[in-house]
């Protein structure tokens, strides 16, 4: 295969992403567009979870959850994180580092007027990462903040995006005998223009 010909075509990486993203919604069985995030924490120590990514910007990716939480806090404290797509039934993944900021304007609260009513009451009936007693106990708050907030609960101050504008990122895809395609896209500010290069597997 020439290079960057074929699915690695294109000028613009987030074009590329949605592209592939688009490829893994009619292949993969669940959540295409799951994402292991990684953040640190004042230690240094990684943290990974999955994350649903919910858009693809021209510039930046985006996702939700609450700011209280473990990994709310470690971004906000860091500015920086990074995450991984991974797709088994197209043997294909993305890779993204960059700076993070918050979304926490009309595209959050869009978003979360998007979601169902339980996803929006259990946004604001769970301490996300904080000790719980036993389900029950979370069962009980959802109760109560139903009995609170109704049918129409505005978007929790506690709860909202984050953006990340990558200043890096890899578009990897398995190749025979483990000699795998990858391409880095890199740039060190966002109003750069991107440097690809092709990497060893």
């Amino acid at each position: 295969m020439t290079d960057r010909e074929g699915i690695f075509a294109g000028k613009d990486p987030f074009a590329i992403a949605r592209r592939w993203l688009a490829e893994a919604e009619g292949a993969e069985p669940n959540d295409p567009n799951a994402i292991a995030l990684a953040t640190v924490d004042p230690d240094g120590l990684p943290n990974v979870r999955m994350v649903l990514l919910k858009e693809i910007e021209d510039d930046a990716f985006v996702f939700y959850t609450n700011y209280d939480s473990a990994k709310g806090i470690e971004l906000d404290s860091a500015g920086k994180a990074g995450f991984v797509m991974h797709w088994k039934s197209l043997r294909r993944q993305i890779r993204v580092r960059g700076e993070i900021t918050r979304e926490d304007g009309p595209q959050a609260d869009a978003y979360y007027a998007s979601r169902s009513l339980k996803s929006r009451l259990g946004a604001w009936a769970s301490k996300q990462s904080r000790p719980l007693s036993s389900r029950a106990t979370l069962v009980a708050e959802v109760a109560k903040v139903t009995a609170k907030h109704g049918t129409n609960p505005a978007r929790p101050p506690f709860w909202g995006g984050y953006r990340l504008r990558p200043s890096h990122i890899e578009f990897w895809a398995d190749g025979a005998f483990r000699l795998h395609d990858r391409f880095a896209w890199v740039r060190e500010n966002s109003d750069e223009i991107w440097q690809v290069q092709r990497l060893n597997p």
